[in-house]
């Protein structure tokens, strides 16, 4: 008999398939909102470049997003958007790190 896992596996890739033939409610969609990277930027008060420091990206690359020529994806998009509800929890966490590599 098949386990519990199994099942619920199946029944996951099987609402998936259903979904990708065109069945919106056969599955849950999770999307991460995109993000007004410039606008987010200025509210924090950065330039281009302690912003791009910040995120761990090249200049080329937040200027990118900020002109729309390129989207922010995955832990990007996500750090992004933490950025944007909560700066002070990156801030904190990252001079936490810091901290922590100077011991």
């Amino acid at each position: 008999m098949p386990s519990h896992a199994f099942l619920e596996i199946a029944a996951g890739l099987k609402d998936a398939i259903a979904h990708a033939k065109g069945d919106q409610g056969a599955a849950r969609v999770h999307t991460i909102p995109v993000v007004d990277v410039k606008q987010v930027r200025e509210r924090l008060q950065m330039s281009q470049r302690e912003f791009a420091e910040a995120v761990m990206v090249s200049l080329d690359t937040l200027q990118n997003w900020e002109q729309h020529r390129r989207t922010p994806h995955g832990p990007a998009l996500v750090l992004l958007n933490v950025l944007d509800q909560h700066p002070e929890v990156v801030f904190q966490a990252m001079k936490n790190r810091r901290a922590a590599s100077r011991t």
